[in-house]
């Protein structure tokens, strides 16, 4: 039997409705950009299988240096236990956030990270003897599939059988430039009618909404707006984060800091699961006290895993590296000449850009797991391409060593794509 028939037996896929999509394409080997399957077909990972692997697949100098580590220590609880990885990883990965972020708890994945970053926001007002159970969120924003992530998520493709188990939570539009007075008389309508604990957010760019951007300068507001009325604002940079946008974290390109960072997807480079929530001083001093049940309660067995924190800070090495640093500039520009190249195409919608992430919506109405989707999504893969369509938005989002010649692929073969639509 084939990989592909043995998975079938007993294997439940996530995002999948099975009776409609019955079979999984088998990887057998992942290098640099390039999947192999087991028929020996190639596909270049034009979205760094879900924005994690941006090194590449199988670094090696990621790799070597977790198998060091295996050699020495592989895990250990890290209640009341720590560790060189744990801090080495740390002290990197402070001095590259943004300067408000103190502190690091570590988690097992995204969705996970917002779950802490969640209660971060209302256990700090419950243990100042406030109660504000409220949140609020973006609309059509995504933030992960536990029922706190879920509840500050919009897209209800996902939270539909779950919608009366939900926490509070209130949503504004993203800001578009136009919008910001008007969000700002919601916000003010919310806060007088709510008890508002935090206001989580993806920063300038909603990865499942089909990579929506949206305006800086109103996001600015509305977080001095959170400020100034004490609201925890919580950052999900799972998707966003190192490097993706031009710095490496998008909270960078504000003047207002979050007090809540969520951190997933490419801290380890796609090698192992693991994510952190940050957090600023203020927001750990409300849970530092004699008093035990002020502690922040929450733990995972693989917290501060020592692989996956060697991982994430020989991606760190990376990411601060000239090299890498040059390839998110190379590759930014690259974008930018096909985006000039391909906007005036007629099946062609509009385009969008932020760093390395280049968005194209069609013009052509498409359901967000339609057959019509699943027909582009089958012609990249006859093409040796790995891109996988938001409804009728096509996205690049590869590995920052992806080579100009994988590029002119990527490009060629969405181009040819419009021409089958």
């Amino acid at each position: 039997m084939t990989l592909k028939e043995r998975d079938k037996k007993h294997i439940w896929h996530p995002l999948t409705q099975h009776k409609l999509h019955p079979e999984a394409i088998a990887i057998t080997k992942a290098k640099n950009c390039t999947l192999t399957d087991e028929d020996g077909n190639t596909y270049i990972d034009a979205i760094a299988s879900w924005y994690t692997c941006m090194y590449g697949h199988c670094n090696d100098y990621i790799t070597s240096r977790v198998y060091k580590q295996m050699q020495q220590l592989d895990q250990v609880v890290f209640s009341g236990f720590t560790h060189e990885p744990a801090v080495k990883l740390s002290e990197a990965l402070i001095s590259i956030l943004p300067e408000n972020q103190e502190k690091l708890f570590f988690n097992d994945n995204g969705s996970s990270s917002v779950e802490i970053g969640i209660k971060m926001a209302l256990q700090y007002h419950f243990n100042q003897g406030e109660k504000r159970n409220t949140l609020v969120a973006f609309e059509d924003g995504f933030h992960g599939d536990t029922f706190g992530a879920m509840s500050v998520s919009g897209l209800s493709v996902y939270n539909g059988p779950f919608e009366d188990l939900l926490l509070d939570v209130k949503r504004i539009p993203t800001p578009n430039g136009e919008n910001h007075e008007a969000i700002l008389a919601q916000l003010e309508e919310i806060v007088k009618n709510n008890k508002v604990s935090g206001f989580v957010y993806e920063p300038l760019v909603q990865g499942a909404a089909a990579m929506k951007m949206h305006n800086k300068a109103g996001l600015e507001l509305i977080l001095q707006f959170c400020k100034k009325h004490n609201i925890i604002t919580v950052a999900d940079e799972v998707m966003t984060g190192f490097g993706k946008t031009g710095t490496h974290f998008t909270s960078e390109q504000l003047e207002t800091k979050p007090d809540v960072m969520c951190l997933s997807k490419a801290l380890t480079a796609g090698l192992l699961p693991m994510a952190i929530t940050s957090c600023s001083q203020k927001i750990y001093d409300a849970f530092y006290s004699d008093d035990i049940e002020k502690g922040l309660f929450h733990g995972h067995t693989y917290s501060g895993n020592p692989l996956a924190c060697t991982a994430a800070l020989a991606g760190i090495e990376l990411l601060t590296s000239k090299e890498i640093q040059t390839n998110i500039s190379t590759i930014t520009a690259s974008h930018k000449t096909f985006g000039e190249h391909i906007k005036s195409h007629s099946k062609v919608a509009s385009i969008r850009q932020t760093g390395i992430i280049f968005a194209l919506d069609l013009n052509i109405k498409m359901q967000r797991y339609g057959n019509l989707r699943d027909k582009l999504f089958q012609f990249f893969m006859s093409k040796g391409v790995f891109l996988r369509p938001l409804g009728s938005t096509i996205y690049i989002l590869a590995p920052y060593t992806i080579s100009k010649k994988e590029l002119e692929k990527i490009y060629s073969t969405i181009e040819e794509a419009l021409e089958i639509l």
